[in-house]
């Protein structure tokens, strides 16, 4: 079975979202193993920090989620520069990996400040949910519901239409 790993910075304290993701995570499980890692954002204590503040906490954040990744998975990095691709674009990258043999995933979602580039160099693919912004506990609701739609498309199941 993959091994399939959301990485976040940062907790779920909507509760509508964290039902949400929830009930993803729970579908997930008939498909992969899948995991949801949180691990806390840096604190930037000035309001308008500077540009080596911001790097120097995404560092560490960094080096926190590439502890966190499983040895030999593909990262998959979040963010706004990334390649926007559909479901059933996504569902062949998970495919590919599954039959590869080497078919544990990494989503990584980084705090409201980004990723560091570490992370996005580590990436296998830098994804874009698209040229909107939204509070990252959405992102993350609508990434599990995609990873989840990208498995039953994967499995030939009528979810995706």
């Amino acid at each position: 079975m993959q091994n399939i790993d959301l990485i976040c910075i940062g907790k779920m304290n909507a509760k509508y979202f964290a039902e949400g993701v929830a009930e993803y995570q729970k579908r997930l499980a008939a498909f992969a193993a899948f995991r949801i890692i949180e691990l806390p954002e840096e604190k930037i204590e000035e309001k308008n920090a500077s540009d080596a503040v911001v790097k120097k906490a995404l560092e560490k954040e960094g080096k926190a989620i590439l502890s966190n990744v499983r040895k030999g998975a593909a990262i998959v990095a979040m963010c706004i520069e990334g390649r926007q691709i559909s479901s059933d674009e996504l569902a062949q990258f998970l495919a590919d990996r599954a039959n590869s043999g080497a078919g544990d995933v990494a989503f990584v979602i980084g705090s409201s400040h980004g990723l560091s580039d570490e992370v996005k160099k580590a990436a296998a693919l830098r994804f874009s949910m698209g040229r909107i912004t939204m509070p990252h506990q959405l992102a993350r609701l609508v990434l599990t519901e995609q990873i989840y739609r990208a498995c039953t498309i994967n499995a030939g199941m009528k979810y995706h239409k």
